[in-house]
């Protein structure tokens, strides 16, 4: 890299020369990153995706822009290669970019930022401008598609830089994980609706028993568990409710719905004596509640003098 053409006295650009030459003195396996020559402000990365995630074994390619007061500002970032998480050729929208500069500290660098991007690949983006929500399993496509090629962006020399640097990332990057049949089918289980609707339909109980069997939500509850866990936000856990949900559904095929069952309290034979007794107990406390009442109100003593 040419230095002579820069003004060394700025702090600008003597920061970025020292990043430079720590990104190639002290390389990491997850990211790889370095400026153009004829712009050292303009910055080319590869990221690798974080593993035991969806984008395991994917080469992200983007793109990052310095500001002049760097490392005072904080830079932007844009993603070049599909991913499903950020939106391509667009700058996105995290603490460490230019949407939020009260985050930004300037000890922070280029490596600190990539570091930071690769963490926040598997978070939830809360609808955060320049993000999208796709399934894991297009998440994964995308993460093999990604290996096939660098993408094509600008100049002749970004392009040269660009494939440099997928070269050197594709050949220490893991190979993209596959899942196993028992593990894509617990992951995502499936809750087909229009499958569970053919079967209540056409066979009644007996295709409903079936279709448990091989693992389909049961006829009477399916539409309910589908629709909620359909609700519930990518990369997730299960809520709350949706864990209720799927536990109240019965383990056999019975298309009946749920009922509570009824409890059935056998009365002892001698019932009645207890009723009758009772009401004997009733109608003595009465007589001698009634008694006391003439005897203190004076007729009690009428009435015995003329009995």
């Amino acid at each position: 890299m040419a230095e002579d053409k820069y003004n060394l006295k700025n702090p600008a650009v003597k920061r970025i020369l020292q990043e430079v030459k720590e990104m190639q003195s002290n390389p990491s396996d997850d990211f790889m990153s370095l400026p153009l020559e004829e712009n050292i402000f303009d910055w080319q990365f590869a990221i690798r995706g974080p593993s035991e995630t969806e984008f395991e074994g994917g080469i992200y390619h983007g793109r990052i822009q310095l500001p002049a007061e760097y490392p005072f500002k904080p830079p932007s970032f844009m993603l070049l290669t599909p991913n499903g998480r950020f939106e391509t050729q667009t700058k996105i929208c995290l603490s460490i970019s230019n949407h939020h500069p009260e985050h930004w500290q300037p000890s922070w660098s280029v490596r600190t930022a990539l570091v930071a991007l690769i963490a926040f690949m598997p978070t939830n983006p809360n609808g955060a401008l320049g993000s999208v929500e796709y399934k894991k399993e297009e998440r994964r496509s995308l993460a093999i598609k990604s290996r096939a090629a660098a993408p094509r962006y600008g100049t002749a020399e970004r392009q040269k830089l660009i494939d440099e640097i997928h070269e050197c990332m594709l050949s220490k990057a893991p190979p993209v994980p596959q899942l196993s049949p028992s593990q894509d089918s617990k992951e995502h289980p499936s809750n087909r609706e229009g499958d569970v609707q053919v079967s209540s339909q056409n066979d009644g109980a007996t295709s409903a028993g079936e279709a448990a069997a091989e693992g389909s939500p049961n006829a009477a509850v399916g539409d309910r568990i589908v629709e909620e866990v359909q609700e519930a936000p990518l990369n997730a856990n299960p809520g709350p409710e949706v864990a209720r949900t799927l536990n109240a559904a019965p383990s056999g095929g019975s298309s009946q719905p749920l009922q509570r069952p009824e409890m059935k309290v056998q009365k002892p034979a001698d019932d009645r004596l207890f009723t009758w007794a009772a009401v004997g107990l009733t109608i003595a406390i009465m007589v001698l509640l009634f008694k006391k009442f003439m005897k203190s109100s004076g007729h009690g003593a009428v009435f015995m003098d003329g009995s």
